[in-house]
């Protein structure tokens, strides 16, 4: 996580603690879709362990982001959503997504000749 003092000069610190690592921008993105059950969401983003999709998950319930409903019912149902503060950031990330679809040639092309 970065400083405290990072976080006093850029919101942007305090955007990439929430969002960043490899699965959470992929967590938003299932969940701007609606209220997702666990095995869904596994389902949808393939490669990630259950342990970390538990962690990133609890992550992103901690900073407010993602809301988790237990329903009482037998066997329990959960389902994970994002929280107005979530779409919130959705609705933000939504043009950072943009530009990737619209350079995602050109920026993998760039990725691949900068690895060899």
């Amino acid at each position: 996580m970065s400083s405290d003092a990072d976080h006093d000069v850029c919101g942007m610190s305090v955007a990439i603690d929430v969002v960043g690592g490899k699965w959470k921008l992929h967590l938003m993105w299932v969940l701007s879709a609606g209220p997702q059950r666990f095995g869904r969401i596994r389902k949808l983003l393939t490669g990630v362990s259950e342990k970390v999709l538990a962690e990133n998950l609890r992550q992103l319930e901690a900073t407010g982001v993602v809301h988790r409903e237990v329903f009482p019912e037998v066997p329990p149902r959960v389902e994970y959503s994002l929280t107005p503060l979530g779409e919130e950031l959705d609705v933000a990330l939504r043009p950072l997504g943009a530009w990737g679809d619209k350079n995602r040639d050109q920026l993998l092309g760039n990725l691949l000749a900068s690895a060899n």
